[in-house]
This record gives C-alpha cells, sequence and structure tokens, in this order.
C-alpha cells in the first residue's frame, strides 16, 4: 500500500478492481464496528498466505475505523517441530508426536499468553490463525471479548489422535473458521466457511510492464521465445515439487524447449523447507532449463514477472488448503493446472478456469493440450481472471470478516442497524 494514501482513495483503488458497491458495502458493515478492538493472531510475519493475508487486511480493517492490530507468537525449535507435525498430520499423515515435543507447543503458548495477556484479554474480537497458537484462549481466563479460531489447513481426512488433541483447544472459542466445506470438523460453537483472498494491490499482482517481465527472465537465464511453466510454492512436500519436475520431463518429450521454474521459499515456521529444497535440486540433476528459486532470489515484482511470463502456471499440490498462487495466477489470466485436491477445486473449473490433475501424468498431458492448442490459453485465462474478480479479492474476504464480527458482537440483539 502507497504510504499517505488517505482512506478514500485507498478504497477508490479497490473500487477500481471489486466495484463501487463493494467498497460501500465494507463502508455500511464498518460502521456499527467503528472503534471496535480486533487483534489477529498467528506465528509467522513472513512467508505463506496467511501473513500475506493479514498484510492486507488488518490496514484494511484499520482503514474503515476499527483498532486492529496484528500479534506474532513466539517459539522455539521444539515448538516449531511440533506445529509442522500437526501441519502434515492434519492432512492426514499418521505420526505419533513426541510428549516433549507436545509439551513445547504447551508451554510456549503460556509463555505467548502472558506476553501478550494486555493486548488479547481487552480485545473485543480475537482471531487465532491455525494450530500454532490455538491453546493461547485456555492460558485467559479473563478474556472479554469475542475468540475465533481461522483454520486454513485441509483438514477434510486429519489424523485423528492429533485432530482429538488439537481440537480440546479450540473447543471453547466463541466460532470457528474453515476455507471449504469439506473441511469443517465438528464443533459445539458456530461454524463459517471464508475461502481466502487475494489482494490486487499487491506489488505481486499489478499489472507490470513488458520491459520488467524480461529483465527478470534476463536475470535467471529464461529464454523468453520457448515455452515455459512455473509453480510458485514454499518447498513442501504437500506441494509436490518433485511431481511437478517429473511432469515437466514427461511434458518435455513432446514440447522441445520447455523451461520450468520452481519459485518458493522456507516460512519462518517451517522446519522442513531447507531438506525438500535439497531434495527437489537433486531431482534437477542439474537440468539447465530447470530453474529453482528459493527465497533469497526474488521479490514479490519477481514472482509477478515470473507468473506474467509464464504460458501455463503449475499448482500440482497433493493437500492444499486454498492455494493462493492459483488465485495469484488466475488474476494475470493464466491457465492454472493444479492438483485436485482442497481448496484448488473451488477454482478450477476443467476446460473453463483450468484443470485439475491427479497425477504428474496428468499434468503432463494438460501441458502439452494448452501448448498445442494456444488460443485455449488465452480463453481459460480470461475466465480464471473474472471468476477471481468475482469471488476471491480481498474485499470479499474482509466482507465476511466484518459480517461475522457484526454477528458474534451484536448475537443478542433482534435489529443490527448498518450505517
Amino acid at each position: 500500500m502507497t504510504p499517505g494514501t488517505s482512506k478514500t482513495s485507498l478504497l477508490d483503488r479497490y473500487a477500481a478492481h471489486a466495484g463501487t458497491d463493494a467498497v460501500e458495502q465494507l463502508r455500511q458493515l464498518a460502521e456499527p464496528l467503528r472503534g471496535l478492538k480486533v487483534v489477529h493472531v498467528n506465528s509467522t510475519r513472513k512467508g505463506g498466505g496467511v501473513a500475506e493475508i493479514l498484510e492486507s487486511v488488518v490496514p484494511l480493517m484499520q482503514e474503515l475505523g476499527l483498532d486492529a492490530t496484528w500479534e506474532v507468537i513466539e517459539g522455539n525449535d521444539a515448538f516449531f517441530a511440533c506445529t509442522k507435525s500437526f501441519h502434515n498430520a492434519l492432512q492426514g499423515k499418521a505420526l505419533r508426536i513426541p510428549e516433549k515435543l507436545l509439551k513445547a507447543y504447551e508451554t510456549v503458548n503460556a509463555d505467548n499468553a502472558e506476553r501478550l495477556r494486555p493486548i488479547l484479554e481487552d480485545a473485543g474480537v480475537v482471531f487465532v490463525h491455525d494450530p500454532q497458537p490455538a491453546p493461547l484462549l485456555g492460558y485467559l481466563p479473563n478474556r472479554r471479548g469475542k475468540w475465533i479460531w481461522r483454520c486454513h489447513i485441509d483438514v477434510s481426512h486429519p489424523y485423528r489422535p492429533v485432530w482429538k488433541y488439537l481440537r480440546s483447544f479450540v473447543m471453547p472459542y466463541d466460532a470457528s473458521i474453515f476455507s471449504l466445506d469439506a473441511f469443517v470438523q465438528p464443533m459445539p460453537h458456530p461454524v463459517f466457511l471464508i475461502p481466502p483472498s487475494i489482494d490486487p494491490l499487491r506489488e505481486k499482482n499489478l499489472p507490470l510492464a513488458p520491459e520488467r517481465v524480461s529483465r527478470v527472465l534476463d536475470k535467471f537465464g529464461i529464454d523468453p521465445n520457448r515455452p515455459l511453466v512455473v509453480q510458485v510454492s514454499r518447498f513442501d512436500r504437500f506441494k509436490d515439487p518433485l511431481g511437478v519436475i517429473q511432469a515437466y520431463r514427461l511434458a518435455k518429450g513432446f514440447v522441445p524447449g520447455l523451461q520450468l521454474v520452481l519459485a518458493g521459499g522456507t516460512a519462518a515456521d517451517d522446519p522442513e523447507g531447507e531438506m525438500v529444497l535439497r531434495e527437489v535440486r537433486g531431482a534437477a540433476n542439474g537440468d539447465p532449463d530447470i530453474h529453482i528459486l528459493s527465497s533469497g532470489h526474488h521479490s514479490e515484482r519477481t514472482i509477478n514477472a515470473l507468473q506474467t511470463a509464464a504460458d501455463i502456471v503449475l499448482q500440482k499440490s497433493l493437500r492444499e488448503g486454498f492455494g493462493l498462487t492459483v488465485t495469484e495466477a488466475m488474476w494475470k489470466g493464466k491457465p492454472v493446472i493444479g492438483g485436485n485436491t482442497g481448496g484448488i477445486r473451488l477454482q478450477l473449473l476443467n476446460h473453463r478456469t483450468g484443470f485439475l490433475v491427479d497425477t504428474p501424468e496428468g499434468a503432463a498431458l494438460r501441458i502439452r493440450y494448452l501448448l498445442s492448442e494456444r488460443d485455449r490459453i488465452g480463453q481459460i485465462g480470461q475466465n480464471a481472471r473474472e471468476l477471481v474478480r468475482q469471488n476471491f479479492l480481498v474485499t470479499r474476504h474482509l466482507r465476511e470478516y466484518l459480517t461475522l464480527i457484526v454477528a458474534l458482537t451484536h448475537g443478542n440483539e433482534d435489529r443490527i442497524e448498518l450505517g
């Protein structure tokens, strides 16, 4: 966001993408909440979709008159090893988490609850994002506001012992939010469905001049005259980067000159990222047409340029809460080939806004099809952008957060007056 931008002009910039009606709805919903203290809590300020969403949602809440802040819990290696295990188990992997890691998880949350006590106990509404800070509520018996647990993970088929342990911390919350109906687990409180979103004003979603795109391609030795497929994701086994390399190799036998970019990074709360990155480099085996870009090599503008330059964008996830990189690519008018899982299914409609695949062979087949039917790339890309405009911009996301807050904070009233 541009420093010094006024409230009106900033909202008007969103109106240019989402429409003036969408912005007016935000103002009306926010009016009865003016001055309400809202706190978001997660485990990292950089890396991953949750942090990106909060970077946009929190300032917009402030623009609309809410007293909104964003707090990040502090943890040690044992804590993040535990929460990474949670992440894997909640997405279906059967594993036993050692008692000492669970103890570290609870101790870290107890320490953070004490550190954040003045902020959290005084808040009118607290959004706690994902498993990492879930136990905070249990250490703050004097809280006065409403607490909401926001789950961004695909928990459609969790490993039950781990889910049972985590659920014990979440049950006392006033509400839960999941991204899709398929992810919802039984709760003793109201459950809401709110898919994630992208911010059209972020640097990686704004239109780029062709010369800027060309400079990025030159920097990494990518030939603009040869077909290019790109996957942007942190290096995580559930993102299946090894399957992407396999799909690329299968497709290259039919598409001479094909190039692949795997651009990713490691979130501060993911201790496995460096290990997966080493595996990806080993699988690439020195192929000069596989470009592996880790965190230190790219900015948001670089990611924007790579997605803009791509003929096709991949997101071949095995599990996926939503897939914001899918949304970003669709916003740029790109056809996406994505894993047939989680929130990707909500975005990709076969042959209309992209393709869903289950295997590297399926991904390779769709790559071949699109690169041999170039007119379909533009048609699918146009459909994809419009789907995002209507459903997956931050203005819609914020509208649903505000609606939820109004419902929870005025739940006992027969009539709610909006501004």
